[in-house]
């Protein structure tokens, strides 16, 4: 049926960190953990979901220090151990790792326009292209819609990853991707269906 969902999911983007709060780009797992106003950020996303009561059957997380400490807090609410997706990792930033906006801006300024527009691969940014990126976050998706059918799904993930999300389950142009704004410690829902999916909220961020 057109309107017999196969699987909710809720993303979860893990809470600050020293690193987004300079705006400094990092694909690395083991480093930076969460700030201390990251894990307070954390600590309203788990009342956010207490108090609408958001229904859990399984909790995904990528393998990265900041979101792995995000998915520990959730699941002291929920009870339950989450599960590490090697998938669910940031965009490979190649030579713009380490580096701030600012610093790009001013060193750089062509490589962070590769970065926001280039679909393919730059073999000078030596980064992930979007098109493979979100390819590869669309595929890691759709494994856990069929692994998880009539399942209501929290994933906590980095916020180029739900932005991934985002561009293909609303099949938007995958250059478009930089224009989906998703800050540290917010909540984004989509419902997917047989053959589309429907965004229920993006990148909200609770205020208690």
């Amino acid at each position: 049926m057109y309107f017999n969902r196969k699987c909710k999911i809720t993303f979860i983007c893990h809470g600050a960190t020293i690193y987004s709060e300079e705006y400094r780009f990092s694909d690395v797992e083991n480093y930076p953990q969460l700030s201390e106003g990251g894990q307070e950020e954390v600590e309203r996303i788990c009342e956010f979901l207490r108090r609408r009561a958001v229904k859990n059957d399984v909790i995904y997380t990528s393998p990265s220090v900041r979101t792995v400490q995000t998915a520990k807090m959730i699941e002291k609410l929920y009870k339950k151990d989450s599960i590490i997706l090697e998938g669910l990792r940031p965009r490979k930033c190649g030579k713009l790792n380490g580096l701030t906006i600012e610093q790009i801006e001013n060193k750089f300024p062509h490589l962070l326009e590769s970065w926001f527009n280039n679909t393919e691969y730059d073999d000078e940014l030596e980064a992930e292209s979007i098109n493979d990126f979100i390819n590869h976050t669309k595929k890691i998706i759709d494994e856990v819609v069929e692994q998880n059918i009539g399942n209501r799904v929290i994933i906590v993930t980095h916020p180029e990853v739900i932005q991934a999300a985002i561009c293909a389950a609303l099949e938007i142009p995958y250059g478009k991707i930089a224009k989906i704004f998703i800050k540290t410690g917010s909540a984004t829902q989509i419902s997917y269906y047989e053959n589309w999916a429907s965004l229920v909220y993006s990148d909200h961020t609770p205020i208690f």
